[in-house]
């Protein structure tokens, strides 16, 4: 208890620029979190819907009807479902043109396949750069206070004709705070963007092996209307 005290007491008591450079830190620790959970809940049902919808695509599900239960879910189709959307939807419109051919067909969807997959993985990644940032910048902002309260605390001295330890030690120790804090920001966001840059790159990779298997099938499918 009274080294909660005495650590909100050192936190009151600092200067108003260490107070500032606190709140920032702060707020780069509360934003954070925010990302990552959010983040978390975001990659892991990515995972999940891949996994359900692979089950479904490989288990010999006609692919028209998949299409087009797939696309009646309008705005909420999102994940490798959008990827499997966007890519059967434009070779199914260059089908019924008239003097199209086989590799127009496969480009056509292969190229709408690539953008739906683009798109998916810019949502994915977004807010990863903010964990980046926070995770390498976290220490400096952190030593910057440090510094500024570690100066303010020796110049007080100067108006005494004896220092001591004890008249000097109360403002380290507010500096030294402010350290604790950009390391108490920057560690979970250095984790949580190698962990989650590590996953999106996985999911990524699900992605394109999912792009290149189905532009496969639509080859087939287009060489059999031939």
């Amino acid at each position: 208890m009274n080294a909660d005290l005495n650590l909100i007491h050192l936190v009151l008591g600092a200067s108003l620029f260490v107070k500032l450079v606190m709140a920032v830190l702060l707020l780069f620790s509360f934003l954070s979190w925010m990302i990552i959970f959010r983040k978390h809940a975001m990659l892991k049902g990515a995972l999940g819907s891949a996994n359900e919808f692979e089950e479904r695509f490989w288990s010999g599900a006609d692919l028209a009807a998949l299409f087009r239960e797939v696309s009646g879910r309008g705005d909420q189709i999102s994940g490798i479902e959008g990827i499997f959307e966007a890519g059967f939807r434009e070779f199914a419109r260059l089908r019924q043109r008239r003097g199209v051919d086989q590799r127009t067909m496969l480009e056509g969807a292969q190229r709408a396949m690539r953008v739906a997959q683009t798109r998916e993985i810019d949502r994915l990644e977004g807010n990863l750069e903010f964990l980046a940032n926070v995770g390498s910048i976290s220490p400096y902002v952190g030593l910057l206070g440090t510094v500024w309260g570690i100066m303010s605390a020796f110049q007080g001295l100067a108006t005494v004709k004896e220092a001591t330890i004890a008249m000097v030690a109360p403002g380290i120790s507010e500096a030294l705070v402010a350290t604790a804090m950009g390391l108490i920001a920057a560690i979970p966001a250095s984790w949580a963007y190698n962990r989650y840059s590590n996953k999106v790159e996985r999911v990524a990779s699900r992605y394109e092996t999912f792009t290149e298997e189905f532009s496969s099938i639509l080859q087939r499918q287009a060489h059999v209307d031939e």
